[in-house]
């Protein structure tokens, strides 16, 4: 199962998916509850409806046995003692109403009732014919004879069932109040079918459980065949990398693919770390190639004077020998200063007056002049001493008589600038000169030469300290280094 989902692609589909069933289901309970809810208040309003037919009537005087009722709602007619007066013809069994009664039972001496035992205002004679007869005209022909009732709202709307002529089915009820001058109040309950709703929301739950599935199953594939396309260069990247470190060949490059999205800037990313990381171990490769040669120099000359020494002490150079132990001294301070530069040591913040670091390297060198105002830039003393004391080293060594120094501010800026007289720099070789271990008078002996590594430690630093060093053309002739550092 861990593997299953271990992939991107699966991930995506099951995410995608979920997230659409997710969907489907709140949109399906919310089409259902909406349908049903409207067939159920639509079923209401016809039980209203119905009622209200009945309560008209009812209003108008009709007799309970002579009352227009829908053979196929079920309704009630119930007095305000809670008797059933009136019913539909055909209703066997009935719940959720005022009453579970079906039969009528109407009171005796009602107006109107005929199921009563007849009117007992008088008897005999004449005039008990006279009055008969004017009850019997009253009571039939004339709606006009009798005040209209007066006819009240929906008092409530209930859920039950009904059974009528043997069929059995769930009703929305609606009570609806009348009073009457001569039976009091009366309720109507009456029923609108809630087969519809039911039958409604029956098939549209049977379509969403067979269509819900189906169009899951749509979205997963989908989804499925689009992360797969979309992740193909991704595959093609992973592979050529497996093979890159199977090999060890950094100049090896993995595909990009023709198009503008986040895997073809993941490719060139990828491509142009390998370049770097290509570039940073060939030179890592040159810089132990070269340091081994710079080491081995002045280790072998120092070992040939002291065997010399031991066999004949009289031959002995001591100053030679001190030399080369200093030179070799020198070249293994460069290369652990570089080596800490490469494992990214930090400059530091503390505040350092440029100024007073130039006329400080400058002390004691001949034929050095220093023009030095305050500019204060915040790193590491003992690094910006290095910078500067390398750059004087190297105009001194190819100065034909001065060596000058200057430091001011240019804006936001301090400025060093070191020029001397010599031969300057062709422009060909202006960054060159700033890789480790070059050295563009080949000719020259070590002895007058350094190892290679000052003008590129010189840089490093500056760099590290968010500076610049470059060269051109001195005023002058010759040289000029200028370190720009941002002021403190």
């Amino acid at each position: 199962m861990r593997r299953l989902f271990g992939s991107v692609r699966s991930r995506a589909t099951l995410a995608a998916t979920l997230v659409v069933a997710v969907a489907l289901v709140a949109a399906g309970a919310a089409v259902l509850l909406s349908l049903r809810s409207n067939l159920i208040d639509q079923a209401g309003n016809d039980a209203e409806r119905t009622a209200q037919n009945v309560v008209t009537q009812l209003a108008a005087g009709k007799p309970y046995d002579q009352l227009d009722i829908d053979d196929d709602s079920p309704v009630q007619v119930v007095d305000a003692n809670g008797t059933l007066v009136a019913a539909t013809e055909d209703l066997e069994r009935i719940s959720g109403t005022g009453t579970d009664a079906v039969k009528p039972q109407p009171r005796t001496g009602d107006a109107g009732d005929t199921g009563g035992t007849g009117n007992t205002a008088g008897s005999g004679g004449e005039d008990a014919d006279d009055d008969a007869d004017d009850g019997k005209s009253d009571a039939s022909g004339d709606d006009t004879a009798q005040d209209a009732g007066e006819i009240g709202d929906v008092s409530e709307l209930t859920d039950g069932s009904a059974t009528i002529d043997g069929d059995t089915a769930d009703y929305r009820f609606a009570a609806v109040p009348v009073d009457t001058d001569d039976r009091g109040t009366l309720t109507v309950y009456a029923g609108g079918s809630l087969e519809a709703e039911q039958s409604a929301v029956n098939t549209a739950l049977t379509v969403m459980l067979i269509g819900f599935p189906l169009l899951l199953g749509v979205v997963a594939a989908v989804t499925w065949l689009v992360t797969r396309r979309a992740l193909r260069p991704v595959e093609g990247i992973r592979s050529e990398m497996a093979a890159i470190t199977a090999s060890e060949d950094l100049a090896r490059r993995v595909p990009e693919p023709d198009t503008h999205d986040e895997v073809a800037r993941l490719a060139r990313t990828t491509n142009e770390t390998l370049a770097a990381l290509e570039t940073s171990v060939e030179r890592q490769r040159r810089f132990v190639a070269d340091a081994s040669h710079e080491l081995r120099s002045p280790i072998a000359s120092l070992r040939t004077q002291l065997e010399v020494g031991v066999a004949h002490p009289e031959l002995l150079d001591v100053p030679g020998a001190v030399e080369d132990t200093v030179r070799l001294q020198r070249v293994a301070a460069d290369l652990l200063l570089l080596a800490r530069l490469d494992a990214g040591e930090g400059p530091g913040d503390k505040r350092v007056d440029l100024g007073e670091v130039a006329r400080r390297e400058a002390r004691g060198r001949q034929n050095v002049a220093v023009e030095a105002d305050v500019a204060e830039v915040a790193g590491s003393r003992g690094q910006l001493e290095r910078v500067l004391g390398n750059l004087l080293d190297n105009a001194q060594r190819h100065a034909r008589e001065a060596v000058t120094v200057s430091v001011g501010r240019d804006g936001g800026w301090a400025v060093a600038a070191v020029a001397d007289d010599g031969d300057g720099v062709a422009e060909a070789d202006r960054e060159r000169i700033f890789e480790r271990f070059v050295r563009l008078d080949e000719a020259r002996t070590r002895d007058d030469g350094g190892a290679g590594l000052g003008l590129a430690i010189a840089r490093d630093v500056a760099a590290r300290h968010g500076g610049t060093l470059t060269v051109r053309d001195a005023p002058a002739g010759g040289a000029l280094f200028e370190l720009r550092l941002p002021l403190a």
